[in-house]
């Protein structure tokens, strides 16, 4: 049997009308949005504008608040740049997330989920975090939607 792919997403550099497109290429039924604050300056990716144009796609949203990054992590982050600090910080807060956790991995297991937030780069943005530990819950693969196409990960999952 094929692991469930649970994929992650950021919307840096990318349009509305281009981010849709991405997650209707990848067959994406439900966006996860674990930004801790979901608005944005960018045009169509504060909250609700966001989640009425996934509604027009054919795509459910949910806001996990529990699993974004807590504002005195990404101000420490933002003072010192200090990325092992930061990701230190986050999974400690990460592991006090237990039934969004819980509420996530279910979701993900029922239908083929993105985890969303801003940055790009997936090296650099916690939802990497969140969805490695989904991962590791669920028994399923992670794989980030980047504007080339699909990079899964190919690692052991911890225990």
């Amino acid at each position: 049997m094929t692991p469930a792919k649970l994929f992650t997403v950021g919307y840096e550099g990318r349009t509305l009308e281009g981010f849709l497109a991405a997650l209707a290429a990848a067959r994406i039924e439900l966006l996860a949005d674990v930004r801790e604050a979901p608005i944005s300056r960018k045009r169509g990716f504060s909250k609700s504008a966001l989640a009425d144009a996934l509604r027009s796609a054919g795509i459910d949203y949910v806001h996990l608040r529990a699993l974004g990054c807590p504002k005195p992590i990404r101000d420490a982050h933002k003072a010192d740049h200090d990325w092992a600090r930061y990701t230190h910080d986050f999974l400690a807060h990460l592991r006090q997330q237990g039934p969004a956790l819980e509420t996530l991995a279910g979701l993900a297991l029922a239908r083929p989920t993105a985890v969303m937030c801003f940055e790009a780069d997936f090296n650099r943005c916690h939802r990497t975090y969140v969805a490695r530990a989904i991962a590791d819950r669920a028994g399923a693969v992670v794989a980030h939607l980047v504007g080339a196409g699909v990079v899964e990960e190919d690692r052991k999952q911890v225990v």
